[in-house]
């Protein structure tokens, strides 16, 4: 049977180098920065709290959430890409794939094509996560929850880390996954992924402190 991360037909592009660190955004962090900066690789996410502080003062990749008001603050953030992490930042990685124009009405919550528009002067790569990661996710949370599951940021980008990533790989260290937010995301199936992940030796789990 194929595990949960047996890589699709296609890839999004995503680093595949090793050592992977993916740094999320839980509180109780804690000092970690030397592991993470040891990475070949460092994703992180959004507005990033502890960069360049205990979370460590390398990133690769920065995933910047495409839709919702988060987006919308940025955007009319006239200081946004002077911020540390967005100029440190090599590449990009937008989680949700663009909407039509049609179903982006009446009330605009896909800002894809504005936050792209923002970042394409800095010259770095912007990778947009395509409409089959996202079956992929709803596929494996809906079997560990009920209803309809509504994947957050930091699943769906260290899925796509993991499709893209090479089965002999050592395991990509992820820091800073609470499990908590946002009542809309299915924390308790996605701590149960990442458990499964973490026991296939795809990832390895350091969780926040307390």
């Amino acid at each position: 049977m194929p595990s949960a991360v047996d890589p699709p037909a296609d890839t999004v592009g995503l680093p595949t180098g090793s050592p992977l660190a993916i740094v999320g955004n839980a509180p109780g962090t804690g000092h970690v920065g030397s592991a993470v900066d040891a990475a070949a690789c460092v994703v992180r996410f959004n507005n990033a709290p502890g960069f360049g502080g205990p979370t460590g003062r390398r990133v690769t990749h920065l995933a910047l959430v495409n839709r919702g008001g988060q987006t919308r603050e940025w955007l009319a953030d006239r200081h946004f890409l002077e911020r540390p992490v967005v100029r440190e930042a090599q590449a990009f990685i937008l989680p949700y794939p663009m909407l039509p124009l049609a179903q982006n009405v009446p009330e605009p919550i896909c800002w894809t094509r504005e936050i792209a528009s923002l970042l394409r002067p800095l010259g770095r790569p912007i990778h947009i996560l395509p409409q089959a990661l996202h079956g992929r996710a709803h596929a494996l949370l809906a079997a560990r929850t009920q209803g309809s599951p509504n994947p957050s940021t930091g699943f769906l980008v260290t899925l796509a880390l993991l499709l893209d990533r090479p089965a002999q790989a050592r395991p990509a260290d992820a820091y800073g996954f609470g499990f908590a937010g946002w009542p809309g995301h299915p924390w308790a199936a996605e701590r149960a992924w990442f458990a499964a992940a973490e026991a296939s030796g795809r990832i390895r789990l350091h969780a926040p402190e307390g």
